[in-house]
């Protein structure tokens, strides 16, 4: 007779399992005595409970009333389809006061002990679903009390007018309240960075709340900067009665620091009391602003917490949080690559939680799409360009030889050796040639003429800027690494205070490493001072921080990952505040374009995969020991053996011996499938050997040597790029090519065209304005900045005005002209052969102030531009002109168009 064990028995997964969870989550398990009334089984979980479709395995009762059923099965089995049975015993039992529909028992779980199915069967769309633990009877109690229904229609009911919200983002709360009406509880809404996703969900939040819909809110951030501007996000939203949100209700967080928040800023968030999280209060309402890592730590201890040193506070502990603490989780820059490791964490942290799931990102990631799978709701970058809530970008190719191709060395140049690990130096002469390929530099060697001739390379373009704008454009540059003693951004930040010649305040360094003081303060300084002008970082600054005014970025750290690089790009996509007149930003490319190029075909569904070694040796072995998979797993052992020989220090050699023949790991790698296949146990036993495994993960490694290529020579060029709307880089030679094609094609269809090139009598402003507002909204975006570039690029004509460029486009006789020689010209033209008075001429010089910035004019202008109106308007100038004002403008349009 077979034993019986929670793999066969039922009654055992039970005993052994079941009964435990529901025990800790405050049920009392007891058998059913007839005698007895249910008033007397306050709390408990009745086993064996009879119904007219049979017993269930458990009943749950509260107040007198059965109000949740049980169905086990053992351990072997999957619960889900179970559920159908536990809706037999529901409808077998009939209860007046709970009856919905033909069910008297309202909630039903199934379970084998490890994992457990719910479905609340009051309404017919609610779904059934997997959740981590039993409800406690104070959340049944809540459940039962709760009415969905009528909080949808509440919902519904409420308008949706918050000053400060765009027409998009009435769309995003429409979308998500449509899913949750649907019943969905896990949801994806994907909002390009610098449209106001968190803005957009803090106003999400407070109607659900307000509709009561969602009463406990849980605000999950991956980094405390991203915390605390959550809870700047909360404590400033305007709610209703000239209240603001945290007046109205509750807003808690973790613990912060002073410099999490600015200097100008009240320091009084509010620290959540561990009772709400243990021990939830039926009908509280308040919001919750946490770290995932933080609430790792809560929910699984320090060990399983993710290794983000930002992020982990010292204070968080292991607590003990019932499933329904929280109702809504809203999970914000949800795309981040974790590890696949860390990617279970977060899903495991969300899991635990019966609430309903939202995600916020601008950069879907594979585990994020995976957890959410509905995307209900998008708004795309381009969208937000065309309705202008967000600036596009020109492209710099920067191309450097020594990025592109590596270094070569020749025999007797000199070096500098750099220990990484204590930063100590020598000089040293080659005494062979060496070569570097392009992957090494930065992390096994620099080249500092490299990185000096790039950055005079930006300081020209930043140089021309300030001239045209009359500001240094805030500039963000993106190193390799900032590793202690070999850190390319400590490098950059001293080669740029040397070009740019402004002294060591106007251009920092901001970066997670120890060596920066309080980088928070840095980063809110960087947005809101002149200084610095110039901020190097490695990811700090990657995501979630607004920068609006930053105008260029520069890549000089290699990205692979889509979801980083729109990421960084999205640090410049927002529109400017200080700096109003923000048309766009300048993204240099110091790959010469291979970045770019390499991301071009990537959409906003392209997902990257989680990154990075996930399991340790030990659980490799431990796979093939209980054959799992075992095939693959000793594929990817060999890797990792083969890995390490080629890291190790030759003394390691001496440690492996005391296990494998000379200590030959890599021998030992291309031995080992044989090995298993012809004496398993006996190599198993040398692979599961505990002193083995720890040599494996602290044997010495090779020590690593970092150069200093000081006499490496860079050659470096740069060039200017028109980015379209279509997603194309255009140089200035083809980007002038498609203009051309483009006015050739449309000089019949397009109105301002046609004005332009046949009939000249017809211009005026509104020509104008179309004619700006047409091109600009081209595939190739035809504006007047970058039209004007490439101009100058190609034509060597300095800021040609529009009307020269369309005209030289359609006939290369046309001459180029700037706007004050073609304002020059049309006067001299209204003036030949007519006279004058003094008076009239004070005006023409007016005219000829408002023609130079706005190359047409109307009588609407008199009125509205005070270059003209504040002598007097139309009906002075009328006066002046002695009634000939129409017919004179009508000619200056004329012969400015001409």
């Amino acid at each position: 007779m077979t034993p019986a064990t929670p793999s066969n028995s039922e009654w055992l997964t039970r005993k052994l399992l079941i009964d435990g969870k529901l025990k800790a989550a405050g049920w009392r398990v007891v058998p059913f005595v007839p005698e007895k009334s249910l008033d007397s089984y306050a709390k408990c979980a009745i086993e064996e409970f009879p119904t007219a479709s049979g017993p269930a395995d458990y009943a749950l009762c509260l107040g007198g009333q059965i109000v949740g059923i049980v169905e086990a099965k053992k351990l072997t089995l999957g619960p889900q389809n179970v559920l159908s049975q536990a809706e037999r015993y529901s409808k077998g039992f009939p209860q007046p006061a709970l009856q919905a529909g033909d069910f008297g028992v309202p909630l039903l779980y199934s379970t084998n002990g490890e994992v457990i199915w719910y479905h609340d069967v009051r309404d017919p769309f609610n779904r059934s679903r997997q959740i981590a633990d039993f409800h406690t009877p104070e959340a049944v109690a809540e459940i039962i009390g709760f009415d969905f229904n009528a909080a949808l229609a509440r919902l519904k009911a409420l308008p949706n007018k918050q000053a400060k919200l765009r027409p998009y983002q009435i769309e995003a709360n429409n979308a998500i309240e449509d899913a949750i009406a649907a019943r969905k509880r896990t949801m994806l809404v994907d909002m390009a960075t610098g449209t106001g996703k968190t803005f957009t969900m803090v106003n999400e939040v407070y109607r659900l709340m307000k509709s009561g819909a969602a009463r406990r809110v849980l605000f999950l951030v991956d980094r405390r900067a991203l915390a605390a501007q959550a809870v700047r996000a909360f404590g400033s939203f305007d709610a209703d009665q000239g209240l603001k949100f945290d007046k109205v209700y509750e807003v808690y967080s973790q613990r912060f620091q002073k410099e999490d928040f600015g200097e100008e800023e009240k320091f009084d968030p509010k620290v959540l009391p561990k009772s709400y999280l243990e021990a939830p209060k039926l009908g509280s309402a308040f919001v919750y602003v946490s770290t995932i890592q933080r609430m790792t730590i809560n929910l699984f201890g320090r060990e399983a917490a993710m290794r983000d040193e930002d992020a982990i506070d010292e204070d968080a502990e292991k607590l003990n949080i019932p499933i329904h603490a929280f109702d809504l989780i809203v999970a914000d820059e949800c795309h981040r690559g974790y590890t696949s490791s860390e990617a279970a964490i977060w899903r495991k942290t969300l899991d635990h939680f019966d609430a309903i799931k939202i995600g916020l990102t601008a950069t879907p990631a594979a585990h994020t799409t995976a957890f959410f799978r509905d995307t209900v709701y998008r708004y795309e970058y381009e969208r937000a360009l065309r309705e202008g809530y967000l600036v596009d970008y020109d492209v710099v190719k920067v191309r450097s030889n020594v990025r592109m191709n590596g270094v070569f060395l020749n025999e007797g140049e000199e070096v500098s050796l750099v220990n990484p690990e204590t930063g100590s130096t020598k000089m040293d002469n080659l005494e062979d040639e060496r070569t570097f390929d392009a992957a090494t530099i930065e992390r096994e060697i620099t080249a500092p003429d490299s990185n000096r001739k790039i950055l005079e390379e930006i300081k020209a373009y930043a140089t021309e800027h300030e001239q045209q704008c009359g500001r240094f454009p805030k500039t963000l540059i993106f190193a390799a690494n900032d590793l202690p003693h070999t850190s390319h951004a400590d490098q950059l930040v001293d080669l740029a205070r040397d070009i740019f010649g402004r002294g060591d305040s106007f251009v920092q360094k901001i970066t997670g490493s120890p060596t920066v003081d309080r980088p928070l303060q840095r980063i809110r300084e960087f947005r809101n001072r002149p200084n610095p002008g110039i901020v190097v970082s490695v990811d700090m600054l990657t995501t979630g921080v607004d920068i609006p005014d930053l105008e260029f970025i520069v890549f000089l750290r290699p990205v692979k990952s889509r979801i980083l690089f729109e990421q960084m790009l999205g640090r410049g996509t927002r529109k400017g505040e200080k700096y109003p007149d923000k048309s766009h930003f300048v993204v240099f490319d110091c790959f010469d374009g291979t970045l770019l190029e390499y991301f071009r075909q990537s959409t906003a569904m392209t997902a990257d995969p989680p990154t990075g070694v996930t399991r340790s040796i030990a659980e490799i072995v431990e796979d093939i020991w209980a054959n799992r998979d075992r095939e693959y797993n000793v594929r990817c052992l060999t890797k990792r053996f083969q890995r390490i020989d080629k890291e190790m220090h030759g003394d390691a050699r001496a440690d492996f011996a005391a296990f494998v023949p000379e200590g030959d790991l890599a021998a030992f790698a291309r031995n080992l499938t044989a090995a298993l296949q012809q004496n398993f146990t006996p190599a198993m036993g040398l692979l599961r050997n505990p002193d083995f495994q720890r040599l494996l993960q602290d044997y010495k490694r090779k020590p690593r040597v970092f150069f200093v290529a000081h006499t490496a020579q860079d050659e470096v060029s740069s060039e200017w790029l028109v980015r379209g709307l279509d997603g194309k880089e255009y140089k200035p030679d083809d980007y002038l090519a498609a203009f051309a094609a483009y006015v050739a094609a449309h000089q019949s269809d397009i109105d301002a065209i046609a004005i332009l090139l046949k009939h000249p009598q017809k211009w005026n402003p509104e020509a104008l304005k179309s004619l700006r507002d047409t091109l600009a909204a081209t595939p190739q975006r035809f504006t007047v900045p970058n039209l004007q570039k490439a101009f100058e690029l190609r034509r060597h004509k300095a800021l040609a005005d529009i009307i020269s460029m369309v005209k030289n486009s359609a006939d290369a006789q046309n001459p180029l002209l700037n706007a004050a020689e073609r304002v020059d010209r049309a006067m001299s033209t209204i003036k030949d052969g007519n006279t004058f008075t003094a008076d009239q001429l004070l005006w023409l010089d007016r005219i000829r102030t408002h023609l130079q910035e706005n190359l047409s004019i109307d009588q609407d202008d008199f009125e509205s531009q005070p270059v003209l109106s504040d002598f007097g308007g139309w009906g002075k100038a009328v006066r002046v002109f002695q009634g000939r004002l129409p017919q004179l403008i009508q000619e200056l349009n004329k012969a400015i168009a001409a």
